[in-house]
């Protein structure tokens, strides 16, 4: 990446106030993008606006549930007024319900899928307009390796997470006449609170590490850094597709 080629740039985070999020936030604020921060827990929304502060950027926090309809369109409002146009679309926001299938109740299977997929489809439809006519656009959707592989146990997340695999290479497709690249990314286990449950049980969790040919459990700036590289000019002639970041997993 140049120096200096994504500074003052505008970017919107769903999912921002921990994991995978914060560290993308970190990250662009360090490459000099201003950021709009989104999730519902304000709270840890000022913490990681505080972060990105320090490291000399600039961001606002915006505390909405990206999967209610109405929140969405005042968001746009909000962030229009507060920032003006967006160039950087992130779709971070994501749930796991882990259980077997005859164990679900339709309220939790619709919920899993309105804040892995609906969320995705909501933002960029309100979006979408910020990133056309720049000549410059990046809508990233955080995929995973469940798009991909599965496990039992994860038949609402997998569905999801395919899902938003597809409406990806499908909203890449819509957009490439205007220079906007939409691509997924998709880890495997990273350090984050997804996946607490997993670490929880010693078992489990050396069931997991046996699966990655590294050895290792990702970082969550290792994915960022991916996240960056896509909103950079090396990243311009990348869309449509999805990049696995997973130690080996999905290699098997």
């Amino acid at each position: 990446m140049e120096p200096q080629e994504l500074k003052n740039k505008m970017a919107l985070i769903t999912g921002a106030s921990k994991g995978l999020g914060k560290a993308m936030a970190l990250a662009l604020a360090e490459a000099g993008v201003k950021l709009a921060l989104v999730s519902r827990d304000e709270k840890l929304l000022q913490e990681v606006a505080a972060e990105v502060a320090a490291v000399g950027s600039e961001a606002a926090v915006f505390p909405t549930d990206v999967s209610d309809e109405s929140q969405v369109v005042a968001l746009e409002k909000a962030v229009a007024a507060r920032f003006g146009r967006i160039q950087i679309l992130i779709n971070n926001a994501g749930i796991n319900l882990r259980k077997p299938i005859t164990d679900f109740t339709l309220e939790e299977w619709n919920r899993v899928q309105s804040v892995n997929v609906t969320s995705a489809f909501l933002m960029s439809r309100s979006f979408v307009p910020h990133l056309r006519g720049q000549g410059y656009g990046r809508i990233i959707n955080m995929t995973s390796i469940m798009s991909h592989v599965s496990l039992p146990g994860r038949t609402a997340y997998s569905t999801s997470k395919a899902a938003l695999l597809g409406f990806t290479k499908a909203l890449a497709l819509e957009l490439a006449p205007e220079q906007i690249t939409v691509n997924g990314i998709s880890p495997g286990p990273c350090m984050t609170e997804i996946i607490r449950p997993i670490l929880e049980n010693p078992e489990l969790a050396q069931f997991f590490l046996s699966r990655i040919p590294l050895g290792r459990w990702g970082r969550p700036e290792e994915v960022a850094r991916l996240a960056v590289l896509l909103c950079s000019n090396a990243g311009g002639f990348i869309t449509g597709t999805d990049i696995v970041i997973d130690g080996g997993w999905t290699a098997q």
